[in-house]
């Protein structure tokens, strides 16, 4: 095994696990009788110099997660919220509206529609979801929801239920992409 990949291990479990404790910082909430916190230094020096060209796609990857992650915490935060076709929050979601809404929340601009969400990104296999991956169903494409983890997903389903997590089995799949 090259003398570097532990090193690079080292250092993107740094980052994703920096990048996880601010995504979990981030959705805190703030009190206002709370004293300001000091800053914390954490040392992210890498124990061995590797080749910043090799460490980049890891730092990207991890980065990429944590904006999924992010947007994934947007979108559970409206859990509850009615659904209203053609809405796009913040008060009330159709399906394409709460992950445009998610991820543009996060900086990520998304098109409007499922139809039109499920042709950009890369394909992701059912079996390879990670969450915040944008799930479609129906054919032709007609929903849309954020993958959680555990074969459920966050969505805005239908003007009889509000912004819920459903099971991924009880629509019929048609395919997933990472953004």
């Amino acid at each position: 095994m090259p003398k570097h990949l532990p090193a690079l291990a080292a250092r993107a479990a740094v980052v994703t696990t920096t990048a996880a404790l601010a995504t979990v910082v981030a959705v805190l909430p703030a009190t206002a009788e709370a004293a300001p916190a000091a800053p914390v230094a954490v040392d992210v020096t890498p124990v061995v110099k590797s080749s910043p060209a090799l460490a980049e796609p890891a730092l990207a990857a991890s980065a990429a997660a944590a904006t999924r992650a992010a947007a994934l915490d947007h979108a559970m935060s409206k859990i509850g919220s009615p659904y209203r076709y053609g809405a796009s929050g913040p008060n009330a979601f159709d399906c394409s509206g709460l992950v445009s809404w998610a991820y543009k929340k996060v900086g990520k601009a998304l098109p409007r529609t499922s139809r039109a969400m499920s042709n950009v990104g890369t394909p992701v296999s059912r079996a390879d979801l990670q969450p915040g991956d944008l799930v479609f169903f129906y054919k032709p494409v007609s929903h849309v929801g954020i993958y959680i983890g555990n074969g459920k997903i966050v969505h805005a389903s239908t003007r009889k239920s509000p912004v819920k997590i459903s099971d991924m089995s009880r629509m019929k799949f048609n395919s997933a992409r990472r953004v």
